[in-house]
């Protein structure tokens, strides 16, 4: 019964620890979300792409396809026009 009450108090202890840290973390990210509302590095609304940008996407991406339907019917691919400056 000894061992079980040393047991016993063991776990309570490290229990009490761990709620100790537990409280320093919460004062550390409490007093840390404080300093600095915004988080930085983030940009605010949507991204935007140029019209350019696009199309060149769009262009590759239909590119892309037409060699994966060119290989599913047995066709030889056509080589990547280079990109129009």
């Amino acid at each position: 019964m000894a061992r079980l009450n040393q047991i016993l108090r063991t776990l309570r202890n490290q229990r009490a620890a761990a709620r100790t840290t537990i409280d320093q973390l919460d004062r550390a990210i409490e007093a840390l979300s404080k300093l600095g509302g915004k988080p930085r590095g983030r940009r605010g609304g949507p991204r935007r792409m140029s019209k350019a940008a696009r199309k060149r996407i769009a262009a590759a991406q239909r590119a892309r396809w037409a060699r994966v339907r060119a290989q599913k019917a047995g066709k030889p691919p056509k080589p990547p026009k280079a990109p129009a400056a």
